[in-house]
């Protein structure tokens, strides 16, 4: 008989948010019977599969490491020296809070989708509004890995295959200017968007045969990554490539009147480039949340949850302090390589441009690749082999993307928070339609010329997500005291999530538009557009009306929903939140 929960029964509840029972009459025992057995045949037909252990998870959410490859140039090129603490501090802080994540997890071990689902059920009780951002944050967020790393993925084949002036890297076709909303990006086709377009629909194949196969390949891609990262962040370590003088003077990198580089003071310009760096960053070192994922599919979830973080969190400390220290160590700088244009009129029409850590290619992550090939000193041919596993190391960041932004898309949609369509799975119990949605979306992210900028608007839905979940697990202390806890996080930790939530936000709020003009404001912008999907899913297709395998998890049937222990102090934290980010985009120096 398949597992069902109390929160499955249907409890016919009626909300606007009054919590009341439509009818009080008790159910026979034979019509109880009945419904647990139609909702049981139910489950069999379109749940996800308990089909992997702890490993399983760990597997999928392996992912996360190579994601380095996707910001490491561009953390370096905006905070110069400073680089290698960025990474440091990053993951730090992203493994303090990721035991709150793993609290919260624990609550909901019959739920996908991971943090942002179970935070959103935290939020609800006090504003049905702000629940669902929690949700469309995170895939917001989080989705966008697979548009960026077939992009990076495509670069590195195009650029070992053919030289930078051939015509197969240089023909394109512009489909619309979007330099109003930043300047250089456009709207394009050329070889990186096809050859991109093909490893994303290799991707979701392997993703259609459902969650063992896909944690099987990536286990394969998992080894496949981590050698050369590991290759890469130590051999220099005994080479003698590491060079001193690449990491100090710890100042923040600063640029003359002409746009040559020098190096900055601590004033609040040099503070800005500090939360810039620390802004990008995170948004590859807090990934690992995503282990939590697939916590409704796993075989025992009250111990499996707490170990997938845990031990995705170590791999990722790993790889985030000895990876990006290696790299500063052997490239540096770099030196000029043409000074800059000036015309008559004193304007700079073309900017300085240098080699190192500060070269276009190290900054738009086409040519990290090809510099980490030569870190390891194996000569043409074994760079050639680095090359194609860091290439792997990228699909491998794609498979943890797709796997665990679709769950997010289709737990969400069961819930009632997204719409109906994207709560379909397939024959091997995959969700389907989710994945394709998600294939859609990164078609069209793929477009865009700048990566980079992407990554920061992405940033801003992660930095709001991280926000809305820490403070969540306090708030599910307060509210749900007698719940069950496969693992209970110490009280500091609750406290220090709570205090990093807004750090975070002043890095957003400091650092999002240090990658554009437009970075902030296009982010906030597609947060927004959550309200009118919420809208038409709750207030038109369920008539306001949560689904009722929600019942429990809302503590409707306990009458806990109408309990809101946490009193004023959830809307004292949002309004603080916004002050945070007004205030430090104002402070902002660009």
């Amino acid at each position: 008989m398949p597992h069902v929960t109390q929160h499955a029964i249907n409890l016919r509840y009626s909300y606007p948010w009054d919590l009341q029972p439509r009818d009080s009459a008790i159910s026979t025992a034979e019509n109880a019977a009945a419904e647990i057995a139609a909702v049981g045949t139910t489950t069999e037909r379109t749940g996800l599969e308990r089909d992997i252990d702890w490993t399983g998870a760990f597997w999928v959410a392996s992912g996360v490491p190579p994601l380095v490859l996707f910001s490491i140039g561009a953390v370096a090129a905006t905070v110069g020296k400073l680089s290698w603490l960025i990474w440091i501090a990053s993951i730090a802080l992203g493994f303090i809070q990721s035991f709150t994540y793993a609290e919260i997890a624990g609550l909901f071990p019959n739920k996908s989708g991971g943090t942002s689902i179970y935070g959103a059920i935290a939020w609800v009780r006090y504003s049905k509004v702000i629940a669902p951002i929690s949700v469309w944050c995170n895939w917001f967020a989080w989705s966008p890995v697979q548009a960026t790393g077939s992009a990076l993925a495509a670069g590195y084949i195009l650029t070992g295959l053919f030289a930078p002036d051939a015509a197969i890297n240089t023909w394109q076709i512009n489909l619309l200017d979007l330099g109003w909303l930043k300047t250089g990006l456009t709207l394009r086709i050329n070889a990186v968007f096809l050859l991109g377009a093909v490893i994303m629909f290799s991707v979701k194949f392997v993703q259609d045969g459902g969650i063992l196969r896909s944690a099987n390949t990536t286990k394969i891609l998992g080894i496949s990554a981590m050698v050369p990262l590991l290759l890469i962040g130590i051999v220099p370590l005994f080479t003698g490539d590491i060079v001193k003088a690449h990491f100090f003077p710890l100042a923040p990198l600063a640029h003359d009147a002409l746009g040559r580089v020098t190096d900055g003071t601590w004033n609040m310009a040099g503070i800005t480039v500090l939360a810039g760096g620390m802004f990008l960053a995170a948004w590859s070192t807090y990934g690992f949340e995503t282990a939590v994922c697939y916590t409704s599919e796993l075989k025992n979830p009250k111990t499996d949850t707490f170990k997938a973080i845990f031990y995705s969190g170590l791999l990722c400390v790993v790889v985030y302090t000895v990876v990006p220290f290696a790299f500063q160590g052997f490239l540096g700088l770099g030196d000029l390589v043409s000074e800059p244009v000036v015309n008559a009129a004193g304007t700079v029409t073309a900017p300085a441009v240098y080699g190192g850590m500060l070269a276009p290619d190290i900054y738009s992550g086409m040519g990290v690749a090809a510099v980490m090939a030569r870190m390891v000193h194996v000569g043409a041919v074994g760079g050639a082999v680095v090359v194609v596993m860091l290439i792997l190391a990228l699909v491998l960041s794609l498979m943890t993307s797709m796997a665990g932004s679709s769950r997010t898309l289709y737990q969400a949609s069961v819930d009632g928070w997204l719409p109906k369509y994207l709560s379909k799975v397939n024959a091997h119990r995959a969700p389907s339609n989710a994945m394709l949605t998600d294939l859609i979306f990164n078609l069209l992210l793929l477009l865009l010329s700048d990566s980079v900028f992407v990554i920061g608007a992405a940033n801003v839905g992660y930095m709001i997500f991280n926000f809305l979940n820490l403070n969540a697990g306090w708030i599910h202390r307060l509210d749900r005291p007698r719940q069950e806890r496969p693992w209970r996080a110490p009280t500091w930790i609750l406290v220090a999530g709570g205090v990093l939530s807004f750090v975070n936000l002043a890095f957003m709020g400091f650092g999002a538009d240090v990658y554009g003009a437009g970075t902030l404001t296009t982010g906030l912008g597609f947060v927004a557009l959550i309200a009118p999907i919420f809208i038409v899913r709750h207030y038109w297709q369920d008539r306001g009306r949560f689904p009722d395998v929600m019942a429990e998890d809302l503590g409707l049937a306990s009458g806990d929903a109408a309990v809101k222990r946490a009193s004023f102090w959830p809307y004292v934290v949002l309004a603080a939140g916004v002050i945070v980010v007004v205030v430090t985009h104002r402070l902002a120096v660009y």
